[in-house]
């Protein structure tokens, strides 16, 4: 277990889940992730969840009012940490990104703001301030790794390289070309194309949990009412992988490493 008091510039920080129910949520993944959980106001009858793994922030949900929600599914959010949100939505706009929502400050935790990528694929800045992000990673139940897929990989590496200073480098799956962003000299994401046959699939940025067992935390997801989208696989040289669905239809997936992410 590694515990985080602070995240570098460009680098993941954190979690939400935007979902249609959250009692629902909230039992699934706290049996799921044994995450116990602590509610916050954040408007007439809507409350911002975060969730703790071993006392520490791992990540949080909420359910948004109908008219809140832009009309989009149930989704996992990812943040990036900036030291100034406002100085880097303005710079993704000349990178040819587009700000969803402006820079706010979200009560005395920290500023945000939503960007969308040149390819279509959403993003949160956290300019932290009382709250730096999950305090945890490493652990099971925390976010470990993020992935893009996208339709236009260059414009992508383009648009991240120049925003956050993120260094990609490619490597050949077989199947498929698999690029790894650095934040430095830390791995901070992933990012390959679309295949064909999912045209259907929008370009955006995926969280994978950490997890100790990905057969048994599989099996255990299905019981609780998840779905499958990808059954455990092995991947060389970088561990074992499943992508999955909670009840709600919010996809997500599960990860253990060979090797553990310095923060």
């Amino acid at each position: 277990m590694s515990l985080v008091t602070q995240y570098k510039p460009g680098t993941f920080c954190w979690v939400d889940l935007a979902t249609s129910d959250a009692k629902g949520a909230e039992q699934f993944y706290t049996a799921l992730f044994d995450w116990t959980t602590e509610a916050r106001p954040m408007g007439p009858d809507e409350f911002y969840v975060m969730c703790k793994r071993n006392g520490h922030y791992a990540a949080a949900f909420y359910q948004p009012a109908p008219e809140h929600s832009g009309g989009l599914p149930p989704h996992w959010k990812t943040y990036i940490a900036v030291a100034d949100a406002d100085a880097t939505a303005k710079r993704a706009v000349e990178l040819g990104g587009q700000v969803a929502l402006e820079p706010m400050d979200v009560f005395t935790s920290g500023r945000m703001a939503v960007i969308i990528d040149p390819t279509g694929a959403m993003f949160c800045l956290w300019q932290p301030r009382e709250h730096v992000g999950a305090g945890v990673i490493n652990e099971p139940g925390s976010p470990l790794w993020y992935e893009l897929m996208t339709r236009d990989t260059k414009a992508a590496d383009e648009f991240y390289s120049g925003l956050f200073g993120w260094k990609s480098e490619a490597r050949d799956m077989g199947h498929m070309i698999y690029n790894t962003f650095s934040n430095g000299d830390r791995p901070t994401g992933g990012m390959f194309q679309i295949p064909e046959g999912m045209e259907k699939m929008p370009p955006h940025w995926a969280v994978h949990f950490a997890a100790s067992d990905i057969d048994a935390s599989t099996a255990h997801a299905c019981q609780l009412g998840g779905e499958v989208l990808m059954p455990p696989t092995d991947i060389p040289d970088v561990g074992r992988v499943a992508v999955l669905s909670d009840p709600q239809g919010a996809a997500f997936g599960i990860l253990k490493l060979l090797r553990e992410i310095t923060s």
